[in-house]
């Protein structure tokens, strides 16, 4: 096989390079490139600019040409910053009673909830997590999602939270496109756990902690921080062990209640998640942090309430992600490039802001270093969309797909074939 493909000519390519991480984005500063190409080295970027200045280099290295026919827009891969696509059963009867106006208690009561997930994972074999993990990542992928966090959470003890971790590993073997685990065991406190949250909290971290170390299950830990799972400071010694143990620190921060956002910042987090209840001063203080605040814009759609503040957080100086929270609850939908394009609308966001929310700052928001951006070195993970002006994209609100998608320098889906 040749070490070098060259693909061309783009109508337009974005490389989302050399934007900043933090703070509002101009639709001006967006770097585009009309009638550009590009030129691969096995799985990275190598080079991108003018189609025949780059042509002229790919031949002179005896490359691969791959000719594209028809306008074509090629934006990085799509990184889902935040997903639950781990797990058993069906929550359709909650979407029902939710519209139907009952309330969480009233759900939870009926057998409802995260618990009624967490009892339906438990019954699940490793084998069909594996397949239903398989199933939900190929229909992300199809909507140009190349990166995919994926939290375990519905197992809550440390052999049910094993098997989900398990069956990511396993699962992300079998795709084309790379999921990345995130243990999620401080979700809510166990029903069936004889104690109360600090022995929980206490026998994760000494029991389920270190056999993530020994098996590389994940190196990222998250928490739910509400009045309905865990309190600061619950919480507090569970983030200590964490990163004493190397782990990185990401967390479920104000999406009912405040408080979560300055735990986040505490820590060190890699990112504070939801955010929908922060107000002024939790934005301020997420601002003058390196926290990557990541809307969840799928479980405001899923529970009918408002929104991430996201023009406030870029406005005050914030790096903000943008992440489905695929999950079986709050936010069944999944498709990453639809609920952007929402956030948008009413958050009053430019184009350039959503597609950094979902590229280049969606990456930081998963400490990846080598994707979210087309330029030298990077992973040659992008989407094609048949059009000949970037802006369709996120104007046709999720309705307008990619026709290919490629991860790792392999086209891995064409809508076409």
């Amino acid at each position: 096989m040749n070490n070098y493909q060259f693909i061309g000519p783009f109508k337009q390519l974005l490389p989302m390079s050399g934007l900043p991480l933090k703070g509002a984005l101009s639709d001006g500063q967006l770097p585009v490139i009309e009638n550009a190409g590009m030129l691969l080295e096995n799985d990275r970027v190598l080079k991108i600019g003018p189609y025949d200045a780059i042509l002229a280099d790919a031949s002179s290295r005896k490359a691969d040409i791959i000719a594209l026919k028809g306008d074509h827009v090629c934006i990085p891969g799509l990184i889902d910053a935040h997903t639950h696509i781990c797990f058993g059963g069906s929550r359709a009867n909650d979407y029902a009673m939710r519209n139907a106006g009952k309330s969480y208690l009233e759900i939870a009561k009926a057998g409802g909830g995260i618990w009624d997930t967490v009892t339906q994972t438990r019954k699940a074999t490793k084998a069909e997590l594996v397949k239903k993990t398989i199933k939900r990542a190929k229909q992300h992928l199809k909507n140009g999602v190349t990166t995919i966090e994926v939290k375990s959470g519905y197992g809550l003890s440390v052999d049910e939270e094993l098997k989900m971790l398990r069956a990511i590993r396993e699962a992300n073997k079998e795709l084309p496109i790379d999921l990345i685990s995130t243990c999620l065991a401080a979700h809510m406190l166990p029903k069936d756990f004889e104690g109360d949250e600090e022995n929980y909290l206490t026998e994760i971290a000494e029991k389920l902690f270190p056999v993530l170390k020994e098996e590389k299950l994940t190196n990222r830990i998250d928490a739910f921080i509400e009045e309905s799972a865990f309190y600061e400071a619950q919480i507090t010694p569970y983030f200590q062990k964490a990163r004493e143990m190397g782990f990185d620190i990401t967390v479920h921060a104000d999406q009912f209640s405040t408080g979560g956002s300055q735990v986040a910042v505490a820590f060190g987090a890699v990112s504070a998640d939801h955010l929908e209840a922060s107000t002024q001063a939790e934005i301020e203080l997420l601002a003058k942090s390196n926290v990557i605040a990541t809307a969840l814009p799928g479980a405001s759609l899923g529970l009918g309430c408002g929104f991430t503040p996201a023009r406030k957080i870029l406005d005050a100086g914030g790096a903000l992600a943008i992440a489905s929270d695929h999950n079986p609850g709050s936010a069944p939908m999944g498709d990453l490039l639809t609920q952007a394009a929402i956030l948008g609308t009413f958050e009053k966001l430019t184009n350039a802001e959503v597609l950094a929310g979902i590229t280049y700052r969606a990456a930081a928001a998963l400490n990846l270093k080598n994707r979210g951006q087309l330029a030298l070195g990077f992973l040659a993970d992008f989407c094609l969309f048949h059009t000949n002006d970037y802006r369709e994209i996120l104007y046709n609100q999720g309705s307008f797909k990619p026709c290919v998608v490629w991860k790792n320098g392999q086209a891995v889906f064409d809508k076409h074939q």
